[in-house]
């Protein structure tokens, strides 16, 4: 009955909310009755699902693009983590993001960056960096600069959770990653690539709608971030049911959260980017045709090979 009475608020806390005419995003987050529905889902979630079938069981969305934000708050309840500090990159303006819920409502310090000026002055400027412990920096990130970008943190080199969101060469941003080790890794994955071991070729300045780039040919899928996570040290523990952020822990801090396979974890891409010449939407089971003959980097066999 409870998980009954849980679903009900969550479906009627995510809808679109004004107060007196004016819309919720124009209030402060602390005044921001999301904010406070979430507060109270976290709660809930914390005191209902001890244990769950998959994350998304505890999934609700306050500033997240998706249910994000519950499945975060779900893990810090139940993993060790010393020192409450994040690291997201590929923000925009950090009005959307995976750790604004966590910044407003557990107080944790954070450091975004972004590749646009423009979305950093913002951050600066919006009320969130006066009322709470959040540094933005404006990067294009690459493979190159990451290890420097992060070797002087505001907070010191212990992270909580790092979220990686950067439309393109996420898995090889990760693989070069060597100056930190967060608790938990949140990483965008590619679900129109299935459970196939490719990642797009390293392109420093790859920008997914420039060129002729296709806009479901970008970054890595769940099948090569798994095989890196098994490297560096990390345990798979599912994926949202939106199909484009996949949840990893460090094994040390495992506890009691079960680690799972890809193909026990994977959910397909319930959003759809792609439209035919005729302006129609791509089909599911067109996606990777729009890739057809595009290059890929095979994390597996270490080659380069083409979408067949």
């Amino acid at each position: 009955m409870f998980k009954k009475v849980i679903k009900k608020t969550r479906d009627l806390y995510n809808l679109p909310l004004k107060i007196n005419k004016i819309k919720v995003e124009e209030t402060y987050d602390h005044k921001n009755p999301k904010v406070l529905n979430g507060r109270t889902l976290a709660n809930l979630n914390n005191f209902l699902f001890k244990q769950i079938n998959k994350l998304s069981d505890v999934e609700f969305q306050v500033y997240s693009q998706w249910g994000d934000d519950g499945i975060i708050q779900w893990l810090i309840q139940r993993i060790e983590i010393p020192h409450k500090t994040f690291i997201e990159f590929g923000v925009q303006n950090y009005t959307e993001s995976n750790t604004r819920f966590l910044l407003v409502n557990n107080n944790w310090e954070g450091l975004v960056l972004d590749g646009g000026r423009e979305n950093i002055e913002y951050i600066v400027k919006d009320m969130i960096s006066n009322f709470h412990h959040i540094h933005a920096r404006c990067a294009f990130i690459t493979k190159e600069n990451i290890n420097d970008l992060l070797s002087h943190l505001p907070f010191g080199q212990e992270v909580g959770i790092l979220s990686i969101d950067i439309d393109g060469n996420d898995y090889w941003v990760w693989k070069e990653i060597n100056v930190i080790q967060p608790v938990i890794l949140i990483m965008e994955y590619n679900a129109h690539f299935k459970l196939n071991p490719w990642t797009i070729p390293y392109q420093a300045d790859f920008v997914r709608e420039v060129g002729n780039f296709k806009m479901n040919y970008w970054g890595a899928s769940l099948q090569s971030l798994y095989d890196l996570s098994k490297e560096k040290g990390y345990s798979f523990v599912g994926c949202n049911s939106a199909g484009n952020n996949a949840y990893f822990v460090r094994n040390d801090k495992l506890g009691t959260i079960k680690a799972i396979t890809p193909a026990e974890g994977y959910e397909f891409a319930k959003f759809r980017e792609t439209r035919n010449a005729k302006g129609e939407w791509i089909s599911d089971r067109d996606r990777l045709q729009t890739m057809k003959n595009l290059e890929v980097y095979n994390t597996q066999r270490e080659q380069l090979e083409k979408i067949g």
